[in-house]
């Protein structure tokens, strides 16, 4: 899925012991995907093992800290609080070099003020905390100014992430991360629904196009359903194309030989059409995205002809059809080794004798 830049260890396997759950999706990911990878720690002590993974696939510790291969997610407990894990984590991505991303997560009315404004306020005091716990540690180390914030239900008792009030806060403490000198991170993109359906496109394109007007460097979100519980294959598939809309709106207008003007109307009245046109062969893949076959663009009796399918059918047959064509680029037999030989150590510590089969 080309517009997503980082890959995350976005859910919780229960074939592990929970112990030892942080190291086994961390080594999961590593395995499957090349790209750099947004995670963090359960318990406490589960960092080294999982910054000694880093170091063995990126090719070593100075590498690792030359460029780093992960952020970790750090978050306060609101109110205005920080967990000794937490702490132990950004010490620790300090100590190493590696990005941490504080998430700071005030709910309105129920862990922080019902106001907007008030929110925002309590989200800078805990990332503020939080940076400087962090830069105490290793001053200039790098960091990275995020949140999930919620502009809480009260009727549901529930946390809408596709809440416009939520994302009116996402944007605002990008202001103050920005006004700080940092990268800003944010839960965009996403949707409450339970279903990659209407309300999931509603909310998770909104999102999406606030979070790149707002100018948001880390957007987590694709794929993501019902209050960042569930992860849908089928919404990242379509998530995708959100992004890579999103990515290519950023990017705005550019002249691509468009002045003198005159030769191409010249073309364009002689010919009746720019079809075959050397500038539109020459620009068309710069100019426009063509979207996947999730997203139908036919006309209505073409569409009809190819089964009149929704975009949740259609996106999960591009789901089958990638899962079907998916080949990991090979890690090296010898990293291979090493990770694996770290990761059973780690199932053994925790009393597992061997690692699960399936993602071995």
């Amino acid at each position: 899925l080309p517009a997503y830049a980082m890959q995350s260890t976005g859910v919780v396997p229960s074939d592990v012991p929970r112990e030892a759950a942080d190291r086994h999706r961390l080594r999961v990911a590593l395995r499957a995907c090349r790209k750099p990878v947004v995670t963090g720690t359960f318990h406490e002590g589960s960092f080294e093992a999982m910054r000694r993974m880093l170091a063995c696939v990126r090719g070593g510790e100075e590498e690792l800290r030359e460029r780093p291969l992960a952020i970790f997610d750090c978050c306060p407990s609101p109110p205005l609080a920080w967990s000794a894990l937490t702490t132990s984590a950004l010490i620790e991505c300090a100590a190493a070099g590696i990005p941490a991303e504080l998430v700071s997560m005030p709910m309105t009315g129920a862990t922080a003020p019902v106001t907007l404004l008030g929110a925002i306020t309590q989200h800078t005091a805990e990332n503020l905390s939080g940076l400087v716990i962090h830069q105490l540690a290793a001053p200039g180390a790098p960091l990275i100014y995020g949140g999930s914030p919620s502009a809480f239900d009260m009727r549901q008792g529930t946390t809408p992430m596709g809440a416009v009030e939520t994302m009116m806060i996402d944007a605002a403490y990008a202001e103050v991360g920005k006004h700080l000198g940092l990268p800003v991170h944010a839960y965009m993109g996403l949707s409450d629904a339970k279903l990659p359906d209407y309300q999931a496109g509603l909310e998770s394109g909104t999102g999406a196009l606030l979070a790149a007007l707002a100018g948001i460097n880390v957007v987590s979100g694709p794929g993501m359903l019902d209050f960042e519980s569930c992860q849908s294959l089928e919404k990242l598939v379509v998530d995708n194309e959100i992004a890579g809309m999103v990515l290519r709106m950023v990017r705005g207008i550019e002249p691509r030989e468009d002045f003198p003007a005159v030769p191409r109307f010249e073309e364009l009245l002689a010919e009746g059409h720019l079809l075959i046109s050397k500038h539109t062969r020459t620009h068309l893949r710069a100019e426009q995205i063509l979207p996947g076959p999730a997203i139908d663009r036919a006309n209505r009796s073409r569409w009809l002809e190819e089964g009149g399918s929704t975009i949740g059918q259609r996106a999960r047959r591009e789901v089958d059809r990638r899962i079907a064509a998916h080949e990991p680029v090979p890690l090296s037999g010898e990293v291979v080794a090493a990770l694996e030989e770290r990761m059973a150590a780690e199932a053994r510590r925790v009393g597992m004798p061997e690692l699960p089969a399936r993602a071995r």
